[in-house]
């Protein structure tokens, strides 16, 4: 029996948040979660339905409450993603759904919808994101620049779901939507009503070659697609460098996030396109290779 499942409070009926947390924290670092008290922490807030800057204002947890919020860190201590067990996942300023058929999107790709942003920020522009998956870049471009119209290609049917989902909540909101549509970014004729008028490409796709070994919750409840990009990894990278060529106007930017092994051979993949200038590498905040950023050539 874990500390999760014991009275620790000496009440009858709640737990004090203390308490759960330090048995969470030391279940989930024994098991080898990195992350164990952010992720006890995130836990928690989710249970108790409050921001997890108020946990330390909290009376605890009840019976019920406690029993939930152990079920979830004994999850996640099986390598069940965080996100999946709070349903939610935090992107520069927003709170994306996800859960099972979508790729969790990560911190470093904050940085690719970083950079997007900064091109065209106070401007009317047309911004493509490729293989959106959750929406996690699109919908970022489109909160921090409200003028521009953002496009979202993805081609897995539950990852549309999810990216429908994450879409109409902006909708909702009253705020101007972003447009989904399915397609398949390895299409030569993908948006081919917008040849030469896009002002930024952003594309996070699958590249990790096949075979290399990832992180449990990676392999475990990721999409395959969404991770995998063929032997070298570059099986929808090369596509998507000869699309984003295509649609970009003059000066247009193209950013693409790559495996951190990739990044000589994706800049030598835009280079020998021959339609990009301003071809970069770009690290992320600790140092290593992460993206690469173009401008499509007059």
């Amino acid at each position: 029996m874990n500390g999760l499942s014991e009275n620790t409070s000496g009440a009858a009926d709640r737990m004090p948040i203390w308490a759960a947390l330090a048995a969470a924290t030391a279940q989930l670092a024994g098991c080898g979660v990195v992350s164990a008290r952010v992720d006890a922490e995130l836990i928690a807030a989710s249970v108790l339905g409050i921001a997890r800057g108020r946990l330390a204002l909290s009376s605890g947890f009840d019976a019920t409450g406690r029993a939930r919020f152990g079920e979830l860190v004994s999850r996640r201590a099986a390598g069940e993603p965080v996100q999946h067990l709070t349903g939610s996942a935090p992107f520069r300023y927003l709170e994306l759904a996800v859960g099972p058929g979508v790729f969790v999107p990560r911190p470093e790709t904050e940085l690719l919808a970083g950079a997007g942003i900064e091109a065209i920020r106070e401007q009317v522009a047309t911004v493509v994101d490729l293989c959106s998956g959750s929406g996690a870049v699109a919908l970022a471009v489109a909160h921090e620049v409200p003028t521009a119209r953002v496009i979202a290609v993805e081609r897995s049917a539950e990852s549309l779901d999810w990216l429908r989902r994450n879409a109409g909540r902006r909708a909702a909101a009253g705020d101007r939507p972003i447009e989904v549509v399915p397609g398949d970014v390895t299409d030569p004729d993908l948006l081919a009503e917008l040849t030469g008028q896009v002002d930024v490409v952003l594309c996070n796709p699958p590249y990790v070659p096949d075979g290399t070994p990832v992180p449990p919750e990676v392999a475990g409840h990721d999409p395959v697609e969404a991770v995998f990009g063929g032997p070298d990894g570059l099986a929808v990278i090369r596509p998507v460098v000869s699309r984003a060529a295509a649609l970009l106007r003059p000066g247009g930017l193209f950013g693409v996030e790559h495996d951190d092994s990739h990044a000589d051979a994706v800049v030598a993949l835009i280079v020998a396109d021959g339609r990009f200038t301003d071809v970069a590498g770009q690290c992320d905040l600790a140092g290593r290779p992460r993206y690469v950023t173009a401008h499509r050539a007059d």
